[in-house]
C-alpha cells in the first residue's frame, strides 16, 4: 500500500491552522553540495485548508551519475532513473503544484529549499520564494528535544520509522511529527535568548516560521545575512561582517569573483539584486 494512503488519522485529531495550503516536501539527491548536486527523487504532500491532502512523488533523471555513497543511503541507483524525466521537464508542473503554498520539511531551510531553488533556476523557471512562510520541523525538534527524525517519530508518535531515507516515508513522518509537536507543546513556555518567556510552538504557520528560521539569511546558503539594522552583510571570507554594498563599491572585482566561483545560483541571484539596487541608487 502506498505510504500516503496508509497515513494515520492525525488529521482527524488535530488540523493545522492554515491561511493557505502548505506543502511538506523531501528530496533525495546525488549528494549534499547545494550548488552542484541534483535531485533524484522528490515527494510533496500538500495540505489544504480543510485538512485534506494531495501527494506527488516521482524519481528524476539527475543528468549526472549518482555516487555509490549516496545510493547506499537512499537506495536509488543510476539504473532506477535513467528513463525518468529530468527536473527541467517537470519543473513547470512542480511550480504550478507549489503555487500559492507555504513550505515545510525536515532540515528544509539548510538543504531541501536551497537545492529546489537551484533546480528551478537551472530550468529557467521563476519560482517566487519571497513571501512564503517556511516551517522547519527539525528546528522545532532540535530546540525542544535535540534528536534525529527517526528518534523524533518514535518520541512524538510512538512508532518506528520504516523505510527511512525514502522521500515519501520521511515526509509523511515529518508531517505527523509536526502535528504531534503542536499537541505536545501547546502552551509550553521557554525562555528566548533575551530571557523572555515565550510560547514558541503554536498552531500558526507564521509563528512556526519565525521560530524555526534560526538565522536571518539573505541567501539560503547563509553567505550573506542581515545585520540588526536589516542591512546585508557578508557572512564568510575576508569580508565577513562587512556591508555587501560597501564591498561591491570598494572592490568591484569581488562580485566577479563570486559570480565565477562555485557558489549556489540563488546566492549569485541575491548578490546581483544588491548590486543592481546599488547602481539604481
Amino acid at each position: 500500500m502506498p505510504i500516503f494512503a496508509a497515513m494515520t488519522n492525525f488529521t482527524e485529531q488535530l488540523k493545522l491552522n492554515l491561511k493557505r495550503p502548505i506543502v511538506f516536501f523531501d528530496l533525495e539527491t546525488t549528494g549534499v553540495h547545494v550548488g552542484v548536486d541534483r535531485i533524484v527523487e522528490y515527494s510533496f504532500l500538500k495540505v489544504m485548508l480543510d485538512g485534506t491532502t494531495a501527494g506527488l512523488t516521482r524519481k528524476v533523471n539527475p543528468e549526472m551519475p549518482i555516487p555509490l555513497t549516496s545510493s547506499l543511503i537512499h537506495g536509488i541507483y543510476d539504473e532506477d532513473v535513467k528513463d525518468e524525466p529530468t527536473f527541467r521537464q517537470q519543473a513547470k508542473n512542480l511550480a504550478n503544484f507549489l503555487e500559492g503554498c507555504d513550505l515545510a520539511g525536515y532540515n528544509c531551510i539548510k538543504f531541501d529549499i536551497p537545492v529546489l531553488m537551484e533546480e528551478f533556476l537551472r530550468a529557467g523557471i521563476e519560482f517566487d520564494f519571497e513571501g512564503r512562510k517556511v516551517v522547519d520541523v527539525q528546528n522545532i525538534f532540535h530546540q525542544m528535544e535535540q534528536r534525529t527524525l527517526k528518534a523524533a517519530y518514535k518520541f512524538y508518535c510512538n512508532k518506528e520509522l520504516i523505510a527511512a531515507h525514502s522521500a515519501e516515508a520521511d515526509i509523511v513522518a515529518t508531517y505527523e511529527v509536526l502535528l504531534a509537536q503542536l499537541e505536545r507543546y501547546a502552551n509550553v513556555e521557554i525562555e528566548d535568548k533575551d530571557g523572555k518567556k515565550i510560547i514558541p510552538v503554536q498552531n500558526d504557520v507564521e509563528a512556526l516560521h519565525k521560530f524555526t528560521s534560526l538565522r536571518d539569511n539573505v541567501d539560503f546558503a547563509g553567505r550573506m545575512v542581515y545585520d540588526e539594522q536589516g542591512r546585508e552583510i557578508f557572512n564568510f571570507g575576508k569580508h565577513k561582517g562587512k556591508l555587501v554594498e560597501e564591498v561591491l563599491n570598494n572592490e568591484p572585482s569581488y562580485y566577479d569573483w563570486m559570480m565565477n566561483g562555485d557558489f549556489p545560483l540563488y546566492t549569485k541571484k541575491k548578490l546581483t539584486e544588491i548590486r543592481l539596487r546599488k547602481f539604481n541608487k
